[in-house]
């Protein structure tokens, strides 16, 4: 089963489509900070010519700290997102954890996303599969492009060709990642879009001890690089202030940055496709 071009929401997916973006808070922190964040995507989605997904988690269940913040929970972020959905018409998307997350959330938003550390996990990529939604899998940091075969294999053997894959980096030793730009054509034989995550590709994973650090100001050149190795598509969180936001706080764009640096990435976008 090939991968066709699909819609999430009113942004087209595919291989030979225009560039889109996946972008907003890492996580849900409040209804007003996720509209406030969306509604200026509306506008820098209208001035850049890009379409827009918005992303915020529900539950970042793999933060490094027990104590770090995880999210208002699944019951109250759907209803947030739905919020975000209902008053800015984007289209949203969130990840999932748990199997059983994957029927309820489906219910609410436009596409699923399966964390890169769980990107190996049966039962979840299967009950994701399962809604017929569009899902997004994150390329584990520990494996190798090529195996992402078997991540899509079994979405597809639950009859849904409606795959995303997306490449955020890959461990190097400890508390740093690099980005092998061959990974995206390489996920591209797979017959699906592959898209390019700016933001935590700049991630120290563990760097603070209780939690990542990282190099924001790299989330640029990586997002230029990757849409000049013929990415799709590009996954960038974003923030209207940075430095405290409640979740990858080291490595997460400020707002203001995303217009110009999508305008360029068209750019280089249309030239790469002739």
């Amino acid at each position: 089963m090939k991968n066709k071009k699909f819609k999430i929401g009113n942004v087209e997916i595919g291989l030979d489509v225009p560039l889109f973006v996946m972008a907003g808070p890492c996580v849900i922190e409040s209804k007003s900070s996720c509209l406030d964040i969306a509604n200026r995507l509306v506008e820098i989605s209208q001035k850049a010519g890009v379409g827009v997904i918005f992303k915020a988690s529900f539950d970042k269940a793999n933060r490094s700290s027990l104590h770090s913040f995880r999210g208002p929970g699944l019951e109250k972020g759907l209803d947030i997102l739905a919020a975000v959905r209902q008053e800015t018409n984007l289209p949203v998307m969130t990840d999932v954890h748990e199997p059983a997350q994957a029927s309820i959330a489906g219910k609410v938003v436009d596409c699923l996303q399966v964390p890169a550390f769980l990107c190996r996990q049966t039962d979840l990529l299967c009950a994701c599969g399962r809604t017929g939604k569009p899902v997004n899998i994150k390329k584990g940091q520990f494996i190798s492009p090529d195996e992402m075969r078997n991540a899509v294999e079994k979405v597809r053997a639950c009859e849904n060709s409606k795959i995303i894959l997306t490449e955020r980096g890959t461990f190097f030793g400890y508390n740093r990642l690099v980005n092998d730009m061959t990974a995206i054509e390489t996920m591209k034989k797979l017959r699906v879009p592959v898209v390019f995550d700016a933001t935590h590709s700049t991630q120290l994973p563990g760097g603070l001890g209780n939690a990542s650090s990282g190099r924001r100001e790299m989330a640029p050149i990586l997002a230029k690089a990757a849409i000049a190795a013929g990415a799709n598509g590009l996954f960038i969180e974003v923030h209207t202030n940075p430095e405290k936001a409640k979740s990858d706080a080291a490595s997460i764009m400020p707002i203001e940055l995303l217009e110009n640096l999508l305008k360029v990435c068209k750019e280089i976008f249309e030239v790469i496709r002739g």
